[in-house]
């Protein structure tokens, strides 16, 4: 669990119990919440986003509001569980580049 401030509001970072996390990983996910910043305000109680980070994945996140300001990690998927689907076929997802 990590503790975070945006506009004098205390957030709470926490991770999901149902899976582990290397302390590296946890590094770059602290560092993409603090990349979006304010980002963050415009969502509602009960809201998730994704956030893409190329070394991690997909990173799913929950927004809890009431009583407190919490955001929970509650999945991550790494890049070589992602699928795309184009006309009616489903590929893994190769990064360009």
């Amino acid at each position: 669990m990590f503790r975070f401030s945006i506009d004098d509001l205390e957030w709470i970072l926490r991770f999901s119990p149902n899976f582990h996390l290397d302390e590296d990983i946890k590094q770059a996910i602290i560092n993409s919440i603090r990349l979006i910043g304010k980002e963050i305000l415009a969502y509602s109680h009960g809201d998730s986003f994704i956030i893409m980070n190329d070394r991690v994945g997909l990173i799913v996140f929950h927004v809890e509001k009431i009583p407190s300001h919490i955001l929970t990690v509650s999945n991550v998927v790494s890049m070589n569980r992602f699928y795309v689907l184009e006309h009616m076929t489903i590929t893994p997802y190769r990064k360009n580049g």
